[in-house]
């Protein structure tokens, strides 16, 4: 696939909610995931990585309210998309946060990806 065709694959998935078939069908084996510098989330390398990553995630959140992913900008073999959440962490007050996804393609499948919020 084209960078263009994995960053429509990725939007038409983050619609329904597809996280699972984000994850196994469009990203490497070996891809990384980095959140914003400064963080308290560690960079994951591979793909258990990226799960176990996804995991912690989904246990510090009490309530998912919502969210939204804007249409994917495409340049080269990078794609950007904007994303909101609107969530409660477990202890915590309701947050809307905004944040800019950064992916990077290489040979059809997402070898990369970025946060920053």
């Amino acid at each position: 696939m084209t960078t263009q065709e994995v960053a429509d694959k990725f939007y038409e998935y983050m619609q329904v909610g597809a996280f699972d078939k984000i994850y196994t069908e469009l990203f490497s084996e070996n891809a990384t995931s980095d959140e914003t510098p400064g963080s308290d989330w560690e960079k994951a390398e591979g793909m258990a990585a990226i799960h176990e990553k996804g995991k912690k995630w989904n246990e510090m959140v009490e309530a998912m309210y919502g969210g939204t992913t804007g249409k994917p900008v495409v340049a080269g073999e990078y794609f950007i998309s904007y994303m909101t959440m609107d969530f409660q962490p477990k202890g915590g007050t309701r947050t809307n946060m905004e944040e800019i996804g950064l992916y990077h393609v290489k040979n059809g499948k997402i070898v990369s990806e970025q946060f920053f919020y």
